[in-house]
């Protein structure tokens, strides 16, 4: 079977052209965007003493060679999130950033090893405010294109309608008949036999070898997603404690945490988090994360010392990540990732 053109190919790159248009106009409007809003924009380094610390992230190694002959362990970082923290606590009030980050084992139309994330930040803003973000962003995106709604795999979003906000808790119980809740304690622990227990009754797979959060994570991925973001764009808000190690704990139920995603035509655009700021309490989630990344992997990242100690000094705060180059695909009827990528990493095949 032959392979295809490669995309720097004449006609090929014909029929990326109006994509990668509009990438640039959706980036421009969205530099505006911020720039209206008293946001300074900053560029991080991609070279990091850490990758970040969830366990499911993956991340692409390297060494810096010293003029000594020494050697030092850095990695290409999977967000920006770690320095732009470091600027919050240096003073800065909203930052946003177009950062270039790299997730290992990810491709495929919605993922590929080198995508763009923005990120923003707002100190002492409600991560609420975020949410008011993405609604104008998804607007504003759209607008800028001359889109009527956002589309993926033939279903569509309308990108002017107010997003639907929906707890967890209350899509577990609404798409699988799952008390999610019933499985978490006040203090934030689970209760795998509980959560295994309603999945059998729902119907649903429970392996022997599964842990509380394996079980959560097929709930999320076979229930939950694939309903989300349709006819509008969908806030998926209030996630368990143990699912959201970097963010604070809701003041209204310590059992789940301020953490949102955003969806749109059941693709996940974007994470958002009340930054949790408690530097021990955020070395004690990084060590569970790398405990069960030890587990399903056999490997760890190291944590990020002088990341801990900005959190000492880093005031209340609310940040986001969103996958730029998805939005741009829902925006333009993109239907991959490669697509709107001005030079996408070429795939080595058999």
């Amino acid at each position: 079977m032959p392979h295809a053109s490669p995309w720097w190919t004449r006609d090929v790159h014909a029929d990326r052209r109006p994509f990668l248009i509009g990438r640039n106009r959706i980036q421009s409007a969205l530099r505006r965007f911020f720039d209206e809003r008293d946001f300074i924009e900053v560029d991080t380094a991609a070279l990091q003493v850490s990758p970040g610390n969830e366990a499911h992230l993956h991340a692409f190694a390297t060494q810096a060679l010293g003029l000594d002959g020494s050697v030092q362990p850095l990695y290409l970082h999977t967000s920006p999130e770690f320095a732009c923290k470091k600027l919050i606590a240096a003073g800065e009030r909203r930052i946003a950033c177009f950062a270039h980050v790299y997730r290992n084992r990810e491709r495929g139309a919605l993922h590929h090893p080198e995508f763009t994330m923005l990120e923003w930040y707002r100190a002492e803003e409600s991560y609420e405010t975020l949410m008011r973000d993405c609604a104008e962003i998804l607007a504003l995106a759209a607008e800028t294109v001359a889109a009527r709604s956002l589309v993926y795999g033939g279903r569509e979003c309308d990108p002017f309608a107010e997003p639907e906000r929906l707890s967890v808790a209350e899509a577990f119980s609404r798409f699988a008949g799952i008390d999610l809740l019933g499985s978490i304690a006040k203090d934030g622990s689970t209760d795998r036999e509980n959560l295994a227990a309603a999945m059998r009754k729902a119907g649903l797979r429970v392996a022997r070898d599964d842990g509380w959060a394996d079980l959560f994570s097929r709930v999320l991925v076979e229930k939950i997603e694939p309903n989300l973001g349709f006819g509008r764009a969908t806030i998926l808000d209030e996630y368990p404690v143990s699912e959201a190690a970097l963010a604070r704990r809701a003041a209204r139920d310590p059992r789940v945490a301020e953490r949102f995603e955003l969806y749109a035509c059941g693709v996940e655009l974007a994470n958002a988090f009340g930054e949790l700021t408690d530097a021990a309490e955020q070395r004690r989630r990084f060590a569970l994360e790398m405990e069960e990344k030890a587990r399903v992997y056999g490997e760890t990242y190291p944590i990020d010392d002088d990341f801990l100690a900005a959190l000492s000094s880093m005031p209340e705060a609310s940040g986001i990540a969103l996958g730029f180059d998805r939005l741009v695909m829902l925006a333009t009827g993109a239907s991959r990732i490669d697509q709107v990528l001005w030079a996408p990493v070429a795939e080595v095949t058999p």
